[in-house]
């Protein structure tokens, strides 16, 4: 394989090898669902994922958290499976299985043995087509998700993660938390959780990826086979829905500072600014920089605050990234009565990166830091059926792990220095949580 290999929507099927002699095939079936797997050469076990491209950022302002909340519904049971059916299913072949719930899609996934991936496929299939969501699991699973936000409340790191969210991008739906608050939990109906499922869970918005030992065909024949006995007609044609419009969209701070004030032993403090979107060219330079700036433990932020110092247990940099924007933050976790001097150190570093970027030893160990990691996260089934979904919902294309190496090895010091300086301009947000003085924070919050 010779650089990235296109999805087009409207491709019925495509078929390919990719680095490591893994076969990649995709099926795209008259109703709109999509079938990619990739078969690994050796693997005796298969994770397969049933996606549908909606999260958190696509809900309308009455049901923020409906679908985190229909994530949970959908374990509740069928028209012809109890939640304990479900669970049994797979407790009974030593399998594995959950559901995440992101800013831009949901996914419902399981790794099992080879002999048990038919089984998987019916299962999900019967969970994501045919759950009831009954009246009364629903009051139950509203108790459970409340105790879930309570124990996010709880930590400190996550709650100024969720601030430092809504302070950079303010308005826009990524600035939503994924789970809701208590009061949109509250008031959730039923009604409106069903409309949503109703609305988001069709074939044309389905994307199943299994990677491991799996025979494509058998996949095949197996969703299709799952799909018809739930009532979905897979002969009614429809399109696939159309990928979100990628490129960088603008986005309005949303605030300067925010602090929220608690009784807890450090101040957790994170600095970030809109990052890039997901398809953006520069993605490449963006591990790089981020791997050097904080990534490692010989990365400049633990080396100068932590190892030099001692002045935090854990500080470090990250760059999530979505179909239209993303963002770049720095957190750390340090004494109430050492936040200044931390945030001084954090923010010249990133001031000293924008200005003189990064050694060429730098540049080495933080594309041998991202080749090593890759190569390693995909020993794991799970890591390449991820990367699958990523690939047909959000990116369009797949990237293989030589053509991740290639694209890594073209990323210089210069383009590292140009990135920085960029990120370094842009509007500045810092959200912080614990006993905090805001006058040790003002300053940084000022910067436009």
């Amino acid at each position: 394989m010779n650089g990235a290999v296109q999805f087009p929507l409207g491709l019925a099927d495509l078929s390919f090898t990719a680095s490591g002699d893994a076969l990649v095939r995709r099926t795209v079936l008259p109703s709109g669902v999509r079938i990619v797997s990739e078969r690994v050469p050796g693997a005796r076990s298969a994770t397969i994922g049933f996606w549908v491209a909606v999260g958190s950022r696509d809900e309308e302002p009455a049901t923020f958290g409906s679908t985190h909340f229909l994530e949970h519904l959908l374990f509740k049971g069928t028209t012809s499976r109890s939640a304990l059916d479900i669970a049994v299913s797979f407790d009974a072949v030593g399998g594995e299985h959950n559901a995440m719930t992101g800013k831009e899609y949901t996914c419902y996934y399981a790794k099992v043995q080879d002999r048990d991936l038919p089984m998987a496929v019916e299962v999900i299939g019967d969970m994501l087509t045919s759950s009831v969501l009954d009246r009364d699991e629903f009051e139950t699973e509203r108790g459970v998700i409340l105790e879930e936000l309570a124990m996010a409340d709880d930590d400190p790191a996550d709650v100024a993660s969720e601030r430092l969210f809504e302070a950079v991008f303010g308005e826009h739906p990524l600035g939503r938390p994924i789970g809701g608050t208590p009061d949109t939990i509250e008031e959730a109906t039923r009604d409106a959780v069903w409309e949503h499922y109703r609305a988001n869970y069709r074939a044309e918005d389905l994307v199943i990826t299994v990677a491991g030992a799996v025979d494509h065909d058998e996949l095949v024949r197996g969703v299709e086979s799952a799909l018809t006995s739930a009532g979905w007609s897979l002969t009614l044609e429809a399109a696939p829905v159309e990928r979100r419009a990628a490129g960088a969209e603008r986005v309005e701070r949303g605030s300067p500072l925010v602090i929220v004030d608690r009784p807890v032993e450090q101040a957790n403090v994170l600095f970030g600014v809109v990052g890039l979107p997901s398809a953006h060219p520069d993605r490449s330079t963006m591990a790089v920089l981020n791997s050097a700036f904080g990534g490692g433990m010989s990365s400049r932020l633990f080396q100068e605050v932590r190892e030099k110092r001692g002045l935090a247990y854990s500080v470090y940099s990250f760059s999530p990234s979505y179909s239209d924007t993303g963002l770049f933050g720095i957190y750390a976790g340090c004494a109430p009565t050492k936040l200044e001097e931390v945030s001084d150190i954090v923010m010249t570093e990133l001031e000293t990166l924008a200005s003189g970027g990064i050694s060429r030893d730098e540049l080495d160990r933080a594309v041998g830091q991202l080749s090593g990691a890759s190569a390693l996260a995909l020993e794991d089934s799970d890591t390449r059926m991820s990367r699958l979904g990523r690939a047909e919902i959000t990116l369009g294309e797949f990237v293989d792990l030589d053509e991740s190496l290639r694209r890594l090895s073209l990323v210089t010091t210069d383009s590292v220095a140009s990135l920085a300086a960029d990120l370094a301009s842009r509007p500045l947000s810092v959200a912080a949580v614990g006993t905090i003085d805001a006058a040790s924070l003002d300053r940084f919050a000022e910067r436009e």
